[in-house]
């Protein structure tokens, strides 16, 4: 079992190709192709994290795109989960909070929520910030273990947990490094 974590699909959302000059002709092919490559590194054991603005398709549309992804999903809920939060689309969800907290076996940990945040719980003592909601706009914070998951930031792609560990391994060794 794998551990991922994403952001900001924006299904059915035709502006968002626009606004962030993504490489689809239209939703329906945005769509298409964010499912293709959800299903080409998630398997149907691992565990995604999908940190927020899922869809802006109807309900039954939404939740039929759900249907259609591999793995369990945990939402941290963004500010497009109209759809996202009915009924029918909430059964393909394990959970749906508003900030989270992951404790992982190898003594990592990993505060997530839909947006960018300054301070986080453990943030002094080595704990990572995932984040969506600004797609490709915030630069990268220095010095800080924060990261954006956003689909438009990894090539469409969710992001696994290797992929972050050895990116946040890269930040600390800078950060580490401009101490001295």
């Amino acid at each position: 079992m794998a551990i991922f974590f994403t952001a900001d699909h924006h299904f059915g959302h035709s502006n968002i190709i626009k606004y962030e000059k993504r490489p689809f002709a239209n939703s329906l092919e945005m769509d298409e192709e964010l499912i293709k490559r959800w299903n080409e590194v998630v398997k149907s054991k691992d565990q995604v994290y999908h940190l927020g603005d899922v869809s802006l398709r109807n309900p039954k549309d939404t939740a039929e795109i759900l249907n259609r992804l591999n793995g369990r999903i945990f939402l941290i809920k963004g500010n497009h989960e109209k759809s996202a939060s009915k009924l029918e689309s909430l059964t393909r969800f394990e959970w749906v909070k508003d900030y989270h907290f992951l404790k992982l076996p190898d003594k990592n940990m990993i505060a997530m929520m839909h947006y960018c945040m300054r301070i986080w719980d453990r943030k002094f003592y080595g704990a990572w910030h995932l984040f969506g909601h600004s797609h490709s706009n915030l630069k990268e914070i220095e010095g800080e273990l924060a990261i954006n998951v956003g689909v438009d930031c990894w090539n469409y792609y969710p992001v696994s947990y290797e992929q972050i560990k050895q990116k946040m391994n890269e930040k600390k060794l800078k950060i580490e490094g401009s101490l001295s």
